[in-house]
């Protein structure tokens, strides 16, 4: 009834095969050994992950299209394609990227698609973010906008299709009150 498969021997070279990492090129061989049903995730040429380790302290602005991991002190804005702050980790001053996860401390501006506060994390600033995430624990400090994309819409209407405006009766525009105690 219940019968127990025979598991491959050690000997055998495609049960002991390791798959390669994404971001180190293999030999062909190996690759070949790997199943068809298991995709290989698609690494962008040129987008490594740069680690600012725990004992660098860095004064200046930082850009660049590849994947930062800040386990130091950044003084100055920060504009990558993934960022990763790490529990050592803190940056003052403007931070965006596409992906961005804070296990230390921020102070200033988070703007990303994807926003997400670890336990661990300090953050005095506004978040600008299509998707937030926020661990019981962390420490938030600011507003919270939640920016998106705009939909592409099917159907654009063209000037010339669009009706002459008629004389609208005018709005009066909004008033801010502000209140003190």
């Amino acid at each position: 009834m219940f019968n127990k498969s025979k598991s491959p021997s050690p000997a055998d070279p495609k049960s002991t095969a390791i798959p390669p990492l994404p971001d180190i090129p293999a030999p062909a061989a190996p690759r070949a050994a790997q199943p068809a049903a298991t995709p290989a995730a698609p690494v962008s040429p040129g987008r490594g992950l740069s680690t600012l380790s725990a004992d660098l302290n860095f004064e200046g602005q930082v850009s660049g299209g590849g994947d930062l991991q800040i386990d130091g002190q950044i003084k100055g804005d920060v504009r990558v394609g993934r960022l990763i702050v790490g529990e050592t980790g803190a940056v003052e001053g403007n931070v965006s990227a596409d992906y961005i996860e804070i296990r230390g401390r921020v102070i200033g501006a988070v703007t990303g698609k994807q926003v997400k506060l670890v336990s661990t994390a300090y953050v005095d600033g506004d978040i600008t973010a299509e998707q937030l995430s926020i661990d019981v624990g962390a420490y938030f400090q600011g507003r919270c906008i939640q920016g998106r994309r705009d939909a592409p819409s099917a159907h654009k209407p063209t000037p010339a299709a669009a009706p002459a405006p008629q004389s609208a009766p005018v709005q009066p525009a909004a008033q801010t009150i502000s209140m003190s105690n």
